[in-house]
């Protein structure tokens, strides 16, 4: 008798009805596969709450932790012996731009080879895709990373207010606005982000982000910020975020907090006294950090009036922002040779004075409706290390799967290295818990950034006296070194160098009831 997984024999009808009526019975037969068991032994745990690191092991059960401790592994359990590396929760990126090439590059190797298990995306104002579109994306086509997701205000303005968005908006449009708010938040959505520096939300009036974001506080969310100036009018700005998370009763977090402006240079303390001052009186505000003295943006950040043939504009952008030899175009589509020359260098390339080259550049690029990309030098490394050590304070990357800032590969291993080994700002417990715990914390996520029985396995092991970033202006995509491997969900993702070509990555929702700080 042929069996019933024979090709020729369940090209009969009769036979295939039979055979499939066979193969359901025989699966209802067999009990449910027992999920997988992993014992990670011989670790140095620091387990994302700032507690001094201890020796143990980590069980894990399918997509969980399901003990820490003295742990003795049982037969039948694969066990991996950490030889006494740092293990901790996976690294929690609470301002990045990964969705932009998620799906394109869905081993985010960017991400997990400087140990990033979870990426918080809609940044910036901006929304690659709606929130409940990328959920569903990434439930059909999962990445090796999880991601969760902000509803971004200059995407839902761009949406309703379409091409006439220079202006305030309509309690009509605000109407529709919140409306659009809220189907975001009911998707999983963590909150409302901003991006006041960028169209169209420049133009937004704060009586407009207040409404908003008492939508998202209705619906337990949060709110987060690239706030109006990080420049000219910083101090302002700060003063407006500290008044929606006061009027719209809501956490409120700045994004990749800096002082981008020669002035407030050394005025660190200054602005963390104003932060202190606010949370004293109630206001649940925070901010994250990348340990970089250069950012990332287009030229339109430069000209906040956005008056891009003022000449007195451009010069205080190179007096007061950054100079000439300190903005690298890195993407200028409409003339691609510059790409890799400062304003300097264009300038002398030219002959032209280095204010006409920024005007130039920056007009031809509105007016052509083309991409530029300028990397501008313009913090200092005291302020860089303040805002980094301040106790409401995690870590970042701001970046990319494929950018051209060396923060999209090495952001969080630069902090190992520069501000725990080389530095001793942090202690390893306290930079962990800054990428870990406390980013979970800040952002409303629950069951990770923390090693414990019933959290996510979401795990990095790493070697604390090699690790480092290796990534540069000139080479950007230079993967970290000192990553043994690292686990999301349950499944490692990055072994011995290299992504593993699995992608247990989910879409990671807000949590009702927040880590505390």
């Amino acid at each position: 008798m042929r069996s019933i997984r024979d090709p020729e024999f369940l090209r009969r009808p009769a036979a295939a009805l039979l055979a499939g009526l066979l193969l359901a019975l025989n699966a209802q037969a067999r009990p449910a596969a027992e999920p997988a068991t992993t014992v990670i032994v011989n670790a140095s745990i620091v387990d994302g709450t700032g507690a001094p690191a201890r020796r143990g092991a980590v069980r894990i059960v399918g997509q969980r932790i399901a003990a820490v401790g003295a742990l003795q592994p049982a037969d039948g359990e694969t066990v991996i012996d950490a030889g006494g590396l740092t293990l901790a929760p996976g690294f929690i990126d609470t301002h990045s731009h990964h969705d932009r090439q998620l799906f394109e590059l869905r081993d985010a190797s960017a991400a997990v080879s400087q140990g990033i298990t979870t990426t918080v995306v809609g940044q910036d104002g901006s929304m690659v895709y709606p929130v409940q579109e990328l959920f569903d994306r990434l439930q059909r086509t999962p990445s090796a990373i999880n991601v969760a997701s902000y509803v971004g205000h200059g995407s839902v303005r761009g949406q309703v207010m379409g091409g006439d968005f220079r202006r305030h908006a309509t309690a009509a449009e605000i109407e529709r606005m919140r409306a659009l708010v809220s189907e975001g938040m009911q998707a999983g959505a963590l909150g409302l982000a901003t991006g006041l520096e960028y169209d169209p939300g420049i133009y937004s009036e704060t009586g407009e982000l207040i409404e908003l974001a008492r939508e998202a506080a209705r619906l337990g969310g949060r709110y987060i910020s690239h706030v109006r100036s990080e420049d000219r009018y910083f101090w302002a700005a700060i003063d407006e975020i500290i008044r929606i998370g006061r009027e719209a009763r809501l956490p409120v977090q700045i994004s990749h907090m800096k002082l981008a402006m020669v002035d407030w240079w050394g005025q660190s303390r200054r602005l963390l006294d104003v932060l202190d001052r606010a949370r004293s009186e109630g206001v649940d505000i925070t901010g994250d950090v990348y340990p970089y003295e250069y950012w990332q943006s287009d030229l339109t950040v430069l000209f906040p009036e956005r008056d891009f043939a003022n000449r007195m504009s451009a010069e205080f952008a190179l007096r007061s922002i950054s100079p000439p030899d300190g903005l690298l175009i890195t993407k200028f589509s409409p003339e691609p040779g510059l790409e890799g020359l400062t304003i300097a260098e264009i300038a002398a390339q030219k002959d032209m004075d280095p204010v006409d080259v920024l005007m130039d550049l920056t007009g031809r690029s509105q007016f052509e409706n083309a991409e530029d990309v300028v990397i501008g030098t313009s913090m200092r490394a005291d302020d860089i290390a303040a805002l980094t050590a301040w106790p409401h304070a995690n870590i970042c990357s701001d970046g990319s799967l494929a950018g051209t800032h060396p923060r999209g590969t090495g952001a969080f291993t630069r902090v190992l290295r520069l501000y725990v080994r080389e530095q001793q700002l942090l202690t390893l417990e306290q930079a962990v818990h800054k990428m870990t715990g406390l980013a979970a914390a800040h952002v409303g996520i629950a069951d990770r950034g923390v090693i414990r029985p019933g959290a996510f396995a979401d795990l990095v092991l790493f070697d604390p006296a090699t690790v480092a970033d290796r990534s540069t202006i000139k080479r950007p995509e230079a993967l970290s070194v000192g990553i043994a491997k690292v686990w999301v969900n349950g499944v490692a993702v990055f072994a011995y160098g290299r992504p593993t070509g699995v992608y247990p990555g989910m879409p990671v929702r807000r949590d009702a009831a927040p880590l505390p700080d």
